[in-house]
Formats: C-alpha cells, structure tokens, sequence
C-alpha cells in the first residue's frame, strides 16, 4: 500500500509519492517531454452518433408531432363534409383512419420523436450530466489536440477545478463528482502502475478559497465533491491540505533551525499565503495548524491575466471600442463573454445562436464589419478555449522577451496580433494590485513577521510578479529559491508518508 500527494490544478495536474527520502513524480502524459505535469482540462467527445434524447424531450415531441396529426384530422374531416363525391369521401375518410392510427401508435411516434430530435441535437444542446454520463473522456494534452482537431464532436471542459465552489444546479454537482473521479481514477491507476504497489490513500491540495462566490458554502461544496469523486475513484482514504501550506513543508526540508517563512502560492486560477512557522524538529508531525501564523487566499490566478491580456491587447483588433450607428461603444461583454472558459453558463450563451445573430447584427451598424467578423468566428466555431490558451502562450514567451507576433490564423488567414511587454504590465496592472493586497493582509494577520519568503506556483515565473512582490517586502528578506511547479505537490507527497 502507498500514499500519494495530488496537485489537482486549475491548469495543470501532479501526482508525487515520497518513501521518506526521496521524491518520486508520477508520470501522467506521454505526449509530453515533462511527462509528470498532465493539463487539468478535460475533452469528453462521441467518436459517432451523439447519444438518445432524454425520456422527457422525446415525450415533449412525441406531443408536439401528435398535435401535428391531431390538426391534420381536422382539416381531413373539414374536406370530407365537404366533399361531394362518394369517392372524394372515400379518400378523405381512409385519411383520417390513417392518421388516427399514426395518433394512436406510440412506438412509432417515438421513433419519429427520436429521429427528429438526433438531426437537430449538437453537443451544446446535452446537459452537462448526459455528456459524463455518456462521452468518451480525454485527459491532458492529447485531450486538447483532439479538441482542436474536432471542436464541434466534444466538449471542453477547461478548468473543472474552477467551478467547484460555484453554484451548481440540477445534476451538475454529480456530472463534476463523476468526472473528477475519472481523473483521480486516471491518477491513481498511474501510480500503482509504476510504483508497483496499490495506492488508498491520497492527500489533495485545495486553495484558501474556492474559486465562487458563495464563501465558505462554495469552499465546503468543493470539498464535498472532490471527496466523493476520491471515494469514487477507488481512495480509502483521503485529506485535504491548503497549497501554501504543503508548499511549505517543502521549504521545510532546507532549514537548519525555526524560521517564519511567508510563502506566496499564484497558481492558474488562485493566490494563496501564507505565514508559517517551520521546524526541522517538528517536520514528521502530522497536525501543524498551530504552527500557522496566519493564512488568506482569493481566486487570483494566471488565467486570469490570460482573459485580462486578451481584453487588453487582442480584443481591440476584435471590435472592441468600436462604434454603433447610436453613437454607443459595441457592448463590451461580447469580449468578457467571449473569454468565459471558466463560466460553463456564460459559454453555452457565447456560443447559442441567439448570440451569434446578435453580433451579426451589431456587424451592419459600425464602420469596421470585419473586425466584429473575427469575433463571430470565435463564436460559431467555438475558439474560446483555444483563444485563452495562445493568450496564455503569449503571456509565457513575454517573460522572455520585449515583444511576439501572435498568429491566430485558425480565427482569419494571416490574422496576426503584436503584443508587446508593455501590453502585458498593463494587462496585469489590476490583478496584481489585488495580489499584493492579499500578501499585505497576511502579513498583518501574522503575530510574527516573516524571516524568509518562498514564492511559488507557474506564475511566480514572471519577472514582472518577482520584481512587484520583492519590491513591496523588506529589502532584506531573504528569497528562498525553490520549484515553482512542484513544491506544492512535493509537500503534499511529504504529508501523505507522515499519514501512511
């Protein structure tokens, strides 16, 4: 039996097992050269016919079809009385016998109803629990490729991570309950596969906060659903470990003595910190929540500089700004709507016909059709996901350099975007104001103040981060340097030996 430590992501996955001296990294994804990180998205698709219609919307048309006929009988009745002639009476009459018996024969009519139904339904139309219940499920990257080879057969499922604490409806909170289990599943069968041993147990990161809006409800129904989804994947055993804190106990491992470390965890889809007091000596313990000093976190995350830089460098060339005959801007939540991968209701409104007609019809009132034109593509063909993700390759290879040329020729034949360094420090102006509100509250919570500072999580890479973090803390606090990806999971790993 082992224990393993999981990073459940907002965009990318870990799986770790630690044997007491040394870190072990699952691999997840054969398609990539880090073949230990595995995207959190998933792709659930029908390779050929989508699946049957609900028993209620077959019963819905089978009587809509049945007041076709019933208004067919009418009108055949009308012409019989009126008719003149015994074989004009004789024709209307076997008519209505006919179409009474169609009225009368229900298997029939559910075929009709079903047949009906299949050649208008698309992947947009099934609910979210139909598509768990019955898709064929793609993890990682090889999910994503499918995705854009054939958008139209699936559904993206972007970020799961980030609708857990949100409000979920009808049978939306067992859809995401059975589709994390397959992921955990997916984990947990990769583990054993190259450990060589079964895994039941598992220690799970969680942010601070939930990425919601309903508090603590939202953070509990998270936690709620990925516990079912844990059982369901085959766990006995399963605990939960705020990030920062995991990430901490990494650092622990380095120290020679006691030391206030404040670590600051900016993540995909949040920011966590926390303030800690650290020990060697205590470090097999397996309960330190006395040891922390203060902890805070927001739904701060890189994926939202990715929307921010498409709002602020992308959309302009989209028709944002434009303006309407009335004199009035293009409704600015065409863009916000357009970058919503994280908002399962906002996307099925992008993407539904009346909106498209809407942006069609906004295109005959400004000067710039075309511009408006790129957008509508993004809305009938479903490019969001793909959108936010080459923001989000955009705003990685900025990190290195002064300026890229996007191309986005999948939206327009040569449709290329220049983004220069300074569009990103505008871009991520706002959120980083927020971010360093929540370091500044930690520190102020905290009965002690911090001897070291450890950042960490995918955007503790950007230049622009370090220099706004280092710049706001002591001068002479110490920068523990660490693994920006894989300290959370590492720490994780080292909480699960201590249960096990």
């Amino acid at each position: 039996m082992a224990a393993i430590g999981i990073d459940y992501g907002t965009s990318n996955s870990e799986v770790v097992f630690y044997d007491g001296k040394t870190h072990h990294s699952i691999k997840l994804d054969p398609s990539l050269e880090d073949a230990t990180k595995i995207r959190s998205s998933v792709f659930i698709y029908y390779n050929d016919e989508l699946p049957m219609p609900p028993a209620s919307a077959i019963e819905a048309k089978m009587e809509q079809i049945q007041r076709v006929i019933h208004e067919q009988i009418d009108k055949a009745k009308s012409h019989y009385y009126d008719a003149t002639d015994p074989k004009e009476q004789e024709i209307y009459s076997d008519k209505i016998d006919d179409l009474r018996a169609q009225f009368h024969n229900r298997p029939a009519l559910q075929r009709r109803a079903i047949q009906a139904l299949l050649n208008d339904l698309t992947v947009q139309d099934l609910s979210l629990s139909q598509l768990v219940d019955t898709g064929t499920f793609a993890f990682g990257e090889a999910g994503f490729k499918r995705f854009l080879k054939t958008p139209d057969k699936g559904r993206l499922i972007y970020s799961p991570k980030n609708f857990l604490g949100a409000s979920l409806v009808g049978g939306q909170q067992q859809a995401f309950v059975t589709m994390i289990a397959k992921q955990l599943q997916f984990f947990r069968a990769s583990a054993e596969q190259q450990l060589n041993q079964s895994v039941d147990t598992a220690v799970i990161g969680r942010p601070v906060r939930f990425h919601g809006t309903r508090g603590e409800e939202g953070n509990q129904q998270a936690l709620g659903i990925m516990r079912d989804a844990a059982k369901k994947a085959g766990f006995n055993r399963v605990e939960f470990l705020e990030e920062p804190i995991a990430a901490a106990y990494k650092v622990e491992h380095q120290l020679q003595r006691d030391t206030n470390v404040l670590v600051v965890d900016i993540g995909g889809g949040t920011t966590d910190v926390c303030c800690i007091k650290l020990s060697p000596n205590r470090s097999i313990e397996v309960d330190r929540q006395t040891d922390v000093l203060s902890v805070t976190g927001a739904r701060l995350g890189g994926m939202e500089c990715d929307k921010n830089l498409i709002i602020k460098a992308i959309a302009p060339t989209m028709g944002q700004d434009l303006l309407m005959q009335n004199g009035l801007p293009v409704p600015p939540t065409y863009f916000s709507d357009m970058c919503a991968v994280d908002d399962i209701p906002k996307m099925n409104h992008f993407f539904s016909d009346e909106y498209g007609l809407d942006i069609a019809q906004t295109m005959s009132i400004v000067k710039q059709p075309k511009l408006l034109g790129r957008l509508l593509t993004v809305q009938e063909e479903k490019l969001s996901a793909r959108l936010v993700n080459s923001s989000r390759l955009s705003k990685e290879l900025l990190s290195s350099k002064r300026s890229i040329t996007l191309p986005l020729h999948y939206i327009e034949a040569d449709y290329d975007v220049k983004i220069t360094l300074d569009d990103l420090h505008r871009s991520m102006r706002p959120w980083l104001r927020r971010v360093k509100k929540l370091v500044t509250e930690c520190l102020e919570s905290s009965a002690q103040p911090p001897e070291m500072v450890f950042i960490t999580g995918g955007m503790s890479l950007s230049p622009i981060v370090k220099q706004e973090l280092q710049a706001m803390l002591p001068s002479d606090l110490p920068l523990i340097e660490g693994d920006a990806f894989n300290s959370v999971c590492e720490g994780l790993a080292i909480q699960a030996a201590k249960l096990f």
